[in-house]
């Protein structure tokens, strides 16, 4: 065909389609339509259930990972809350503990001062009360420091006892402290009575590794004593009042060989970790002088000279 006889017009409208307005006009028009009919109708309504159904797998899918985002940030903030208040619950546990601690020792503290009181009534002596400040340096000897002195009218060789009974002996005094030398020193010595039989005897201090107590020395193997005999003081050193709780038997071992008794005494005052303690008024003034120091202390008669007998001054 000669290329002068090609048709150069535009192709008719059925061959091109729709313009664009007019799709857009169209298509306005259908979904306005739609929406009405949805509106009055609801004739979409199975579509948009069926298109739910389809597509919750997926909806379900997609969401699992943000869930579990969601889940892991929710676990470690509680975790992080879950720490914090146990380290506030155990800081108020430590609180409550150590406020029990201490009314535990108030309370304990004040029933041996309630019974530190009634020894005194019982005693009916007069009695300074005193403190523990703290144990002798010694470590060879058994001896507490008070804070009771000079000052507060404590004198040296007076008798010192807590709630359960005689603690010791006071052996040197300061001004504003005095120190006392415990029942269970080696050099300390004190006369009991057992009050189940009524026989004297002394006892004296046996510290040891094993546990501090009293050992009664030179007591006959023959002789009636038990263990759990209660020993008090006798009295007759007149250092003591008489009838001060000392010591409990707790071991009498006698042997076929030894012509005395191996008998081992637990004092009944609390020598280790007291606190408190009552330090008795001398009663030498109320025991009446020895006949023998009296004797001693009258001067004796000069010696006439008999007839026949000459005197032996120049």
């Amino acid at each position: 065909m000669p290329l002068g006889t090609l048709d150069r017009t535009p192709p008719p409208f059925f061959k091109q389609g729709p313009s664009a307005l007019s799709k857009l006009v169209v298509f306005s028009a259908l979904a306005l339509f739609l929406m009405v009919a949805d509106l009055r109708f609801r004739l979409t309504e199975p579509i948009r259930t069926a298109m739910a159904v389809v597509l919750y797998p997926v909806q379900w899918a997609v969401l699992q990972p943000v869930q579990l985002a969601s889940m892991a940030g929710g676990y470690f903030t509680s975790l992080h809350a879950a720490q914090k208040s146990e380290g506030e619950a155990l800081q108020r546990l430590a609180v409550q503990a150590e406020r029990s601690l201490q009314l535990e020792q108030i309370t304990l503290e004040n029933q041996r001062l309630r019974e530190l009181l009634a020894m005194r009534e019982r005693i009916g002596t007069q009695a300074i009360g005193a403190q523990v400040l703290y144990d002798a340096a010694d470590p060879y000897s058994r001896k507490i420091v008070i804070d009771r002195g000079q000052t507060h009218g404590i004198e040296a060789g007076s008798p010192v006892v807590d709630e359960s009974g005689v603690l010791g002996q006071v052996t040197r005094v300061y001004p504003l402290v005095a120190e006392v030398t415990l029942l269970i020193d080696r050099d300390q010595a004190i006369p009991v009575l057992n009050t189940r039989t009524g026989v004297r005897s002394v006892a004296y201090g046996q510290p040891s590794t094993s546990g501090d107590g009293l050992e009664l020395r030179y007591t006959l193997a023959s002789a009636d004593i038990a263990e759990g005999d209660l020993l008090s003081t006798s009295g007759v050193d007149g250092v003591y009042p008489a009838g001060l709780p000392v010591a409990r038997v707790t071991l009498v071992e006698r042997q076929a060989e030894s012509s005395f008794a191996r008998i081992l005494c637990e004092p009944l005052a609390r020598v280790q970790g007291t606190l408190h303690v009552l330090v008795l008024g001398s009663i030498a003034a109320s025991v009446p002088p020895s006949p023998l120091a009296e004797t001693a202390d009258t001067p004796r008669p000069a010696r006439a000279n008999r007839p026949g007998v000459r005197s032996s001054a120049p």
